[in-house]
């Protein structure tokens, strides 16, 4: 049996459902998605990792083992069924397929979730829920997205590197570190990879790192994460005009992609593959004191020196079809590294792109001090311990060039993209403040 279920050739229900095998005999595995028996017929719909499909099982048609494993079948029992194909309009894609065989592969035990369960369960159960078939379209867009970000990088010279992800100093600030006890010295998980992918400038130029970071942030919102995906390009010989112009095409390489080739996955999620197509360089740019001082005349509650919310970030996406770029933060409300604006002074050459409908900030991004004396200032200001960054520091040592670099987050992108109402479902394990299970 075992035999029988691994080796040879199986068909894909995604070909059945393009038309490809009407007529013909096939075979196929996968979980039972649902099922029905009314009299001598016995309707198992099942599912692999391309699509599903109706299989009607006859009792006259078929020999006795079979109609017995189909009938005793549970929901997401994994199943092996050989038929002959036809149309019919009434089954799930027009499709059906007239069974000929049927052998459970494992019965297992009833299946733990039914219809309307709460959030807190399915969470519970996120192991077993992720085999539904919303939870298998955002993680296959996922992946898209993901390729065609590595996909861009490639084509603009990037080179991708490994950083580590435990660290013995801070990145973004003391107080979202996770701290762990490193064979008796102080140690952390990385916020952040951008210091270590600076190092590779130097070498490479062009480099970005591709990696979960770590925030211990007790929020309790729809788009924060514990850990998430980041990638972080940083780039030799840039400065923050072309880090935003590389960072506007990119978006746009993305969004056309997905609308392009996956229409049908952005469909089925609710979304319209038109959204995406409206994403085009250049996005509008405002300043930072401008974005304060309109989400003010809109009723938010922010002045002059806190950093924006999300409530700010919605009101200022309102109007908007594409991200927007906010620019020149206060130097005192951003990190220590960024460099400080010398025609705006006492703000950075930093943005942040914010998507539109409310989702946010998507990436940030800044031009890096590079300058020795610039950077130990800073450092001080900021009340870091130089001996923490000693080897971030003779990257200015050393053969310093004036350079840009940004951060994304995977999720927040993929929670825009997909329009997702809450970004727990961009990732299969979302952890969050309350949750570290499964």
């Amino acid at each position: 049996m075992e035999e029988q279920i691994i080796e040879g050739r199986f068909d894909k229900i995604a070909e059945i459902l393009a038309g490809k095998c009407s007529g013909k005999a096939v075979k196929i595995r996968g979980w039972v998605y649902r099922s029905r028996t009314s009299g001598g017929v016995c309707f198992l719909v099942l599912r692999d990792a391309t699509g599903i499909v109706q299989c009607a099982v006859k009792k006259d048609s078929v020999d006795g083992q079979s109609f017995q494993d189909a009938s005793e079948a549970y929901l997401e029992s994994s199943i092996l069924v050989e038929g002959s194909v036809r149309q019919d309009s009434r089954a799930p894609g027009g499709y059906e397929i007239a069974a000929t065989k049927v052998r459970l592969i494992a019965k297992g035990e009833p299946f733990p979730i039914a219809k309307d369960q709460s959030t807190e369960f399915l969470l519970d159960m996120r192991h077993l829920w992720l085999r539904s078939q919303k939870l298998t379209a955002i993680m296959k867009a996922r992946h898209k997205i993901v390729y065609y970000l590595r996909e861009f990088l490639e084509k603009e010279g990037f080179w991708e590197l490994a950083p580590p992800i435990i660290t013995g100093a801070a990145c973004e600030g003391g107080a979202t570190l996770f701290e762990l006890n490193y064979f008796g010295q102080k140690a952390y998980l990385t916020q952040s990879s951008q210091l270590y992918a600076e190092v590779f400038t130097t070498a490479l130029e062009k480099v970005y790192v591709f990696a979960p970071s770590f925030r211990a942030e007790p929020s309790r919102t729809v788009r924060h994460l514990c850990e998430y995906w980041h990638l972080e390009p940083e780039m030799a010989f840039y400065n923050q005009k072309m880090n935003m112009e590389l960072q506007e095409r990119m978006i746009e390489y993305v969004a056309q992609k997905m609308a392009q080739n996956h229409a049908d996955l952005l469909l089925f999620l609710g979304r319209s593959p038109e959204k995406l197509k409206a994403v085009r360089a250049p996005f509008r740019k405002i300043t930072y004191h401008e974005a304060v001082e309109f989400a003010a005349s809109k009723g938010a509650n922010i002045k002059v020196g806190q950093d924006l919310g999300a409530d700010e970030e919605a009101i200022l996406t309102q109007e908007d079809e594409k991200p927007i770029f906010v620019t020149n933060f206060p130097s005192k409300i951003k990190a220590f590294y960024m460099r400080e604006d010398p025609k705006n002074p006492g703000t950075v050459l930093n943005a942040d792109m914010l998507a539109p409908e409310g989702h946010g900030e998507i990436i940030g991004g800044s031009e890096r001090i590079w300058d020795y004396d610039e950077l130990m200032r800073k450092i001080k200001e900021n009340n870091l311990n130089p001996k923490d960054y000693e080897w971030y520091i003779d990257l200015r040592r050393y053969g310093s060039v004036p350079h840009s670099g940004f951060g994304l987050g995977i999720e927040r992108l993929v929670k825009w993209m997909l329009n997702l109402d809450h970004i727990r479902d961009a990732i299969p394990f979302p952890r969050t403040i309350n949750r570290g299970y499964p």
